[in-house]
Parts: C-alpha cells; sequence; structure tokens
C-alpha cells in the first residue's frame, strides 16, 4: 500500500513542469559538464527556506558569474566580488571560499566527476560523504586551511548532507526527465535520499522512518527502506515524499481556514 502511494505521488511530481519552480532549472540552463557541476554544487548549497527567494538568489548568484560559471571559477572572477549577501547565511565571502576550491580541483581534474572518482567516492558505502571529505580538504587548503561549514558540513559523521544529496541526484539520476543524469561513475542505486525536515517529517508520518534526529543515521535508514521498494533507484521518491509534503501543507491549511 505505501509503495502504491509514493509511485503515484513520484510519477506525479517527476515530471517536466515541476522544473520550471524548483532550483534544479539553474544547472539544465547549462551544456558543459563543469558549468552544470558548478552550478549544481552552488545552487543547492544555498537551496534552503522558501523557493521563490532561493530561485531569485540562484538567478542572482549566476549573474554575478555572468552566466559562465566555469569561466568565472578559472579566470578566478570571484576574487574581485564585492561584499554581499547571496541568500540568507550564504555570503561573498562563502561563495569565494567555495570557488578557490573548485579552481584547484579544475586546474588539476578535467571534472568534478574526475575529482569524485579520484576520492574513491565510487567503491564506498557511501559516496557523497566520502564526496564531502574530499571537498572539504580541498577547499581548505585552497583557503590557507580554512574551514567554512557554509559551504559544506564539516561534522562528516553524523550530517545529513542534505545539500550535496540533492546536487548528486540532480547530476546522478538519469530517467531523461528533471534530473540531468551527467555522472556515469555513480548508479542511481548508490545515492541517498536529501533528507529536510518536511521529507523527515511526512516520512515518520508514513512510517518509512523512525529515528528521530534528521542526521546521517536517519538518512541511511530511511534509504534503505527505499530501497527496499526501488533497489536501483530509491531516490525517485524523493518526488514522492516532497509531493505528500505539500499536499499534507496544503491539507493542513484548508483545514485551519475551516
Amino acid at each position: 500500500m505505501i509503495k502504491e502511494l509514493l509511485d503515484s505521488s513520484a510519477k506525479r511530481i517527476n515530471s517536466p513542469e515541476f522544473i520550471e519552480h524548483d532550483p534544479v532549472q539553474f544547472p539544465r540552463r547549462f551544456t558543459r559538464q563543469q558549468d552544470i557541476e558548478i552550478t549544481a554544487l552552488l545552487v543547492s548549497t544555498i537551496a534552503w527556506g522558501n523557493r521563490v527567494m532561493i530561485c531569485n538568489n540562484c538567478n542572482k548568484m549566476l549573474s554575478l558569474m555572468d552566466q559562465q560559471p566555469y569561466n568565472y571559477v578559472m579566470d578566478r572572477g570571484y576574487e574581485d566580488l564585492p561584499d554581499m549577501n547571496i541568500h540568507r547565511t550564504f555570503f561573498a565571502k562563502n561563495m569565494r571560499h567555495y570557488l578557490r576550491g573548485l579552481h584547484a580541483i579544475y586546474s588539476k581534474y578535467g571534472t568534478l566527476e574526475e575529482f569524485m572518482v579520484a576520492t574513491g567516492a565510487p567503491h564506498t558505502e557511501a559516496p557523497a560523504w566520502t564526496l564531502a571529505e574530499g571537498l572539504n580538504a580541498a577547499l581548505a587548503e585552497a583557503n590557507d586551511g580554512a574551514c567554512d561549514s557554509r559551504c559544506l558540513p564539516q561534522n562528516i559523521s553524523n550530517t545529513a548532507l542534505k545539500r550535496l544529496n540533492m546536487a548528486l541526484r540532480w547530476l546522478v539520476r538519469d530517467d531523461g526527465i528533471v534530473d540531468l543524469g551527467i555522472w556515469k561513475s555513480l548508479r542511481p542505486s548508490q545515492l541517498y535520499i536529501p533528507l529536510d525536515v518536511h521529507v523527515a517529517k511526512i516520512s515518520r508520518q508514513l512510517g518509512l522512518l523512525t529515528r528521530k534526529s534528521n542526521d546521517r543515521r536517519a538518512v541511511i535508514e530511511l534509504t534503505d527502506t527505499l530501497r527496499s521498494f526501488r533497489p536501483d533507484d530509491p531516490v525517485i521518491y524523493d518526488y514522492a515524499l516532497f509531493g505528500l509534503g505539500i499536499e499534507s501543507k496544503e491539507n493542513k491549511a484548508s483545514n485551519d481556514v475551516l
């Protein structure tokens, strides 16, 4: 019964109409792999809060890079970026920190996917967390040893890693509908659910998640449950849980009015 509900919701939400209101629209604007990768990382980093505000600020961020993320990174355009707020608690200084690290990565590797392979992530049980460790190390090295939790979480052993898991969904899932699926070195079966408070809440209501903390162990528990329904593509259900969460909020708002 739960699987049928999830399958139905996923099919409804995972559609071309979803794109124009979601941050996934931004990496989809590009065709060069490096542009897609950089945009996916930066956009997922600020993808929290109000979706309209997120999209507005993603547009602002890409405008700062002259709509050419890879060229901007390799030309070190970020060093001339004036101090400003990008999105909520993410500022120009955080963006500079991130892009210095990406400049170092792209100076050594042709693509971020090649860097990901070099970290050994495809051969680990939790590729996203392995990649996060590698990215944190590269960012710190490019910033004189400084770390920045506004770019990526530093508590890798505990973090749910929601934003990087979202970026990986965009880069790896390849059903040709919403996600881009340009990375072939990871399989959709290796992905983990991007867990935020809304996905966690609806998952507990449906009995898919028992752990009370929204941490790495909760991500593993929920994804393992979803893998039992779709072993080859458990993260398809990110769409289902998003859709069911929206419907739950709409029903609550309607009841509150009544």
